[in-house]
């Protein structure tokens, strides 16, 4: 017996981990536990990253209304500039019968000394100022429009300081008349039939100040 246990301690124990119970598996042998364990990792692997909203996107369509509104503001600076083409619609009699459905707003628009004024102050802090009853495609608009009718100034000006009656003086100032005709009826050509396809127009000298005035 002593012979026996006396034999057992000289022997040398062989290692635990080169036996077939404790073998220890490799780094690279590892494999991933089977489970529901694994889900959240697939879940979370899969789903997509959230997009931010963007709450302040003005894209969409233009309503109809919006798109009416804007495009009748620019009728105000046409019919307030259409004296300028007396000399045109004198010379091409086409350009009258073109015009002719828009004489009764003209009439109206002239029929007090302060409908251009009231139609100015209306225009201005009813539409143009007004954030809360009116869009920006509305605003901007209305703001180009009051602007075009503040340029007029200048040839209004001129007119009434320089008015030839004859010779190279007068031809000059025929053509000049005639340029500030065909430039009002053609920003109310463009601008309003660019609103009534709700699309925003720019027109030239005045876009940028509109620009500043809308916020």
């Amino acid at each position: 017996m002593a012979s026996a246990v006396s034999l057992l301690l000289l022997s040398s124990p062989r290692p635990l981990h080169r036996t077939g119970l404790l073998r220890v598996p490799r780094r690279g042998g590892l494999l991933p536990l089977p489970g529901p364990a694994q889900a959240p990792r697939r879940l979370l692997a899969a789903a997509p990253p959230p997009r931010a909203s963007n709450n302040n996107d003005n894209s969409g369509a233009v309503g109809a209304p919006d798109r009416l509104v804007a495009a009748v503001a620019y009728l105000y600076p046409f019919l307030d500039g259409a004296h300028h083409g007396r000399f045109l619609l004198a010379q091409f009699p086409f350009f009258s019968a073109l015009l002719r459905p828009l004489a009764p707003a003209a009439r109206l628009f002239h029929s007090s000394p302060l409908t251009p004024f009231l139609l100015f102050l209306t225009l201005y802090f009813a539409v143009v100022r007004n954030q809360q009853a009116f869009s920006r495609f509305v605003r901007f608009n209305a703001m180009q429009a009051v602007a075009l009718d503040v340029l007029l100034i200048f040839p209004d000006l001129l007119a009434q300081s320089f008015a030839p009656s004859g010779g190279v003086g007068f031809e000059i100032f025929q053509s000049m008349e005639s340029t500030v005709f065909l430039f009002l009826l053609v920003c109310f050509v463009y601008g309003g039939g660019a609103c009534l396809l709700g699309k925003t127009p720019r027109l030239p000298i005045v876009a940028d100040a509109a620009e500043r005035q809308v916020m």
